[in-house]
């Protein structure tokens, strides 16, 4: 498995892998990171050029829009890979999330804080 920027070709399969984990977020903003290099994806294999895709993560500027991976790899370090690929891009990456992906975002570092206006919504900085 390696972390790489996604392909237009790859589009329909990380909206998939987002899909499936009830994330909602706009092909054009998946579109638009594959063009400037903030959607990245997790792939099978060690070919650079082909691969499934196993898991994906969005960025918009610093701020991770969506992080997900196949329900069956969860748990494989996948989602640990992407965001730090992302760390790897950027100086600063941002979240905000629920309660239950807490623990995933501290145990990566990440600074937590609770969202005031949001009851079980965080935010999560790390340099």
């Amino acid at each position: 498995m390696h972390v790489r920027t996604a392909n237009a070709d790859e589009i329909p399969a990380v909206m998939n892998v987002l899909d499936g984990a009830v994330l909602s977020i706009a092909v054009e903003t998946v579109r638009a990171g594959a063009e400037d290099g903030g959607t990245l994806v997790a792939v099978s294999g060690d070919d650079e050029t082909d691969g499934r895709v196993l898991g994906a993560l969005v960025l918009d500027d610093t701020h991770i829009e969506a992080v997900a991976v196949r329900r069956r790899r969860r748990g494989q370090g996948i989602g640990t890979a992407l965001v730090e690929a992302a760390l790897d891009r950027r100086d600063c990456v941002t979240a905000e999330f629920d309660a239950d992906v807490r623990p995933f975002y501290e145990a990566l570092g990440f600074d937590v804080t609770p969202l005031a206006d949001e009851a079980d919504r965080f935010r999560g900085e790390r340099e």
